[in-house]
């Protein structure tokens, strides 16, 4: 399993760098090398979990976070076949490769926990709506930098691996609305199979992720029904983004490593 791991970081690592190339010294990579052996290293580490886990699932906090990386790389992966932003890659598949890393060679041993198929459908929807919203949020932080690039008259060598400015745009708003839909199903999957919040402690996991659909939900309405762009929308995406990372993960935080709770 350990040369898995190695694997999965060394691929993930080489695909960061081959997107990265054009951007550092102007040569251009065939998309198809850095997008194949970004897939290598998500197959690497795909495997590498399901021979650790026998195929379950360990939700701990940092099996949790490598497990979520992995997801976004898989999803920017397909976001970059469809139409290629190279610098969403550039950040994704290092952090993917980082933090394989910390849960493999620094986290705690965990075990994988015993989980019904409901249950396993409401958090697989949950890690895809998530990895598609990071993504849209990501996009929304290099939307900003785009911008005040145009009203500064300047554009450093990352931009150029972005569309144009309205495409980013568009492209953002189709992930939140992936996102938003896959969220709703897992708050309708949750109140469906969870039956004990409070023994769970899934109290505010589940109101944060309300307050994150709220706020997504607002976001493509005024999308829809006023045509928000710019500063507003990049703000709502991140502020949107901000209470569903402590939904996913501020609770499971304070629980392991702050009190040592078992989840």
């Amino acid at each position: 399993m350990l040369l898995l791991t190695f694997a999965a970081i060394a691929l993930f690592l080489a695909a960061a760098a081959l997107q990265a190339r054009p951007l550092l010294d102007g040569r251009e990579t065939p998309r198809g090398a850095a997008l194949a052996v970004a897939a290598m290293a998500i197959l690497a580490q795909g495997w590498e979990i399901a021979l650790a886990h026998r195929g379950a699932l360990d939700l701990h906090f940092f099996a949790a976070l490598s497990l979520i990386a992995c997801v976004i790389a898989a999803l920017t992966l397909v976001v970059n076949l469809w139409r290629p932003v190279a610098a969403l890659g550039v950040i994704v598949f290092p952090l993917a490769a980082a933090l394989l890393a910390v849960d493999v060679f620094l986290a705690p041993p965990t075990a994988p926990l015993a989980l019904s198929w409901q249950i396993k459908l409401h958090v697989t929807l949950a890690l895809l709506s998530y990895g598609l919203l990071s993504i849209a949020a990501l996009l929304a932080l290099l939307l900003s930098f785009q911008e005040r690039s145009l009203r500064d008259h300047r554009a450093p060598a990352f931009l150029r691996a972005l569309p144009p400015l309205t495409l980013t745009e568009g492209l953002m708003f189709q992930l939140i609305a992936s996102g938003f839909a896959l969220l709703t199903l897992t708050l309708l999957t949750g109140a469906l199979f969870v039956h004990n919040l409070f023994a769970q402690h899934l109290v505010h996991k589940t109101v944060l992720s309300i307050i994150a659909w709220l706020v997504f939900g607002t976001l493509l309405m005024g999308r829809w029904r006023w045509g928000w762009r710019g500063r507003r929308a990049v703000g709502l995406t991140l502020a949107g983004m901000v209470v569903l990372v402590l939904a996913f993960f501020g609770s499971k935080f304070a629980l392991e490593l702050v009190l040592h709770r078992p989840i």
